[in-house]
């Protein structure tokens, strides 16, 4: 049977691959450390589980409205100026079925065929599979460790044509861990503005931030910065609540109409358990938020350190987020355990994964050849064995 060009262009997503190779060798009863999926690894907080239960006990099993209750949206509302200060209406905002959703509500909503995306690389692999999906094509601008993975306004202007419809920003960066100084931010946002076109502002990672770094929202920076940007969030990673499948946008309010009526033939809604558990998680207490938060910094501070003693392995120090992106380009062409001599980061992975057991993600899936994404969403245990068997596979001779 006949399938679309388009969905047979599509890739398999590197992270899920990962994983299923990692459970491919675990169910021949080989004990994997993983470091691949990002998610984290706490259960979602009592008051937000309770929360569902209620719910459920109370009969809100029925449809809601395409983009989510009134309530959720006051509340997206309500902590966003809790948070940043800044304000937005509840008719700006549309509840997806996760942050990824909405990535793909925004690109089907605001992008034509032939329309170019700028991406700034190293980026999350399924920002160029869904620009590719609306038949939109991706810009890819290259950072550098050097430059902490930080696109420049130099550069978003060298990128911009008459065709350019859209950047594609996210702060902190999934694979990277970066979080963008403000005043780099605040160029980016006074070029957009000259150049009159919209930013996506992937903010999933918002919560997530270490010492010695600041996040600020890409709305913050004017009303004309503003009414250009769309805010892209969920409860997923700030919550520890990737299943409950809970995003959201925030825009103008002629995108999110655009958005509704292309979700309202999509699905019908997001889940309305999941709704009232987002309401609660955003409504209730933010101290669980802080407890996980200081519990990721103690595993970065211990990846950092351990990394920075490896081997032919460099890196910017992560700002945010739950990844360390190293560089083991250095390796490539020597003979690895196994016998193994790769010339690749995908290489690289499966030698690693098949000699010594610990799955990481291959760069080449982020377009940032010759480096790997390490997830420390996971304990310090099994971090420690993990970089143990990288440590002793990186040495050996």
């Amino acid at each position: 049977m006949h399938t679309s060009s388009l969905v047979q262009q599509l890739k398999p997503s590197a992270t899920i691959a990962a994983a299923a190779k990692a459970r491919e060798l675990r169910s021949r009863g080989i004990d994997v450390l993983e470091f691949t999926l990002g998610e984290p690894d706490f259960i979602t907080p009592a008051h937000i589980r309770d929360a569902a239960r209620q719910a459920m006990d109370a009969g809100h099993t029925h449809y809601t409205p395409a983009t989510g209750l009134p309530e959720l949206k006051q509340a997206v509302c309500d902590a966003f100026e809790r948070d940043y200060g800044i304000c937005w209406t509840p008719s700006q905002v549309a509840v997806s079925n996760g942050a990824k959703h909405a990535i793909h509500n925004v690109l089907s909503a605001v992008c034509d065929p032939g329309d170019e995306v700028i991406i700034p690389t190293p980026y999350w692999v399924s920002y160029s599979a869904l620009v590719e999906l609306v038949g939109a094509v991706p810009v890819l601008v290259e950072t550098t460790e050097e430059s902490g993975f930080c696109m420049t306004a130099d550069q978003l202007r060298s990128a911009i044509t008459d065709r350019t419809r859209l950047l594609m920003l996210n702060s902190p960066c999934n694979p990277t861990g970066a979080v963008y100084p403000v005043d780099t931010l605040e160029s980016l946002a006074r070029t957009a503005v000259d150049a009159d076109i919209i930013v996506l502002s992937d903010e999933i990672y918002d919560k997530l931030i270490y010492d010695g770094h600041t996040f600020r929202t890409f709305a913050s920076f004017g009303e004309d910065v503003k009414e250009r940007t769309i805010i892209v969030n969920g409860v997923s990673k700030s919550w520890a609540m990737t299943g409950w499948r809970i995003g959201w946008t925030l825009a103008p309010e002629n995108v999110t109409a655009a958005i509704t009526r292309l979700q309202s033939q999509q699905t019908s809604n997001p889940c309305s358990i999941s709704q009232h558990a987002a309401i609660a998680a955003l409504n209730g207490p933010q101290d669980a938020i802080e407890s996980m938060r200081q519990e990721f910094q103690k595993r970065r501070e211990y990846v950092v350190r351990r990394l920075k003693a490896m081997p032919g392995v460099s890196f910017a120090e992560p700002g945010g987020a739950f990844y360390v992106f190293f560089r083991v380009s250095s390796h490539f062409g020597r003979e690895l355990p196994g016998g193994s001599v790769v010339t690749s980061s995908t290489e690289f992975c499966t030698a690693l994964l098949e000699q010594a057991h610990v799955a990481l993600v291959t760069g080449d899936a982020f377009g940032a050849p010759g480096y790997v994404r390490l997830s420390f969403a996971t304990s310090l245990d099994i971090i420690e064995a993990g970089l143990d068997a990288l440590e002793a596979f990186l040495t050996a001779s």
